[in-house]
């Protein structure tokens, strides 16, 4: 299970509305790392002239790993996690994650980091089983 849903928010869902605010906060404390960790690279992206901030350090676990995975692989949590912090979301391999502003999501650097090339050339050995 991805996320640890409460009652109410269950209660929310079932009766049709759900408040994206709610549903944010439910993916703060159920995928804390994820959370965290996006949050910090929108600090980052924020505080710098920067085109971009990203990870390149791996989790310090599996378990964070999969939060990352399960956060970044969910339309509804990516989307409401970009609408939140106001950036766009990348992902590349097990833990690299980007933030862009979301006025630069199709510009020249946006582009470049999520194209095939890009890709293939940011793999290695130790990401075949991430």
């Amino acid at each position: 299970m991805s996320l640890d849903v409460s009652p109410e928010l269950l209660s929310d869902a079932e009766n049709g509305r759900i408040r994206e605010a709610d549903f944010v906060s439910t993916v703060r404390t159920s995928l804390p790392y994820a959370y965290d960790l996006i949050a910090g690279l929108t600090v980052e992206l924020r505080e710098n002239d920067i085109e971009f901030a990203d990870n390149q350090t791996p989790p310090p676990s599996e378990r964070e790993r999969g939060q990352l995975l399960r956060a970044l692989a969910s339309d509804a949590i990516r989307g409401s996690l970009e609408r939140h912090f106001g950036v766009t979301l990348a992902f590349m391999n097990c833990h690299r994650v980007a933030v862009f502003r979301p006025q630069d999501q199709g510009g020249t650097t946006h582009t470049r980091f999520t194209s095939l090339r890009s890709q293939i050339l940011n793999q290695s050995p130790e990401f075949r089983d991430c």
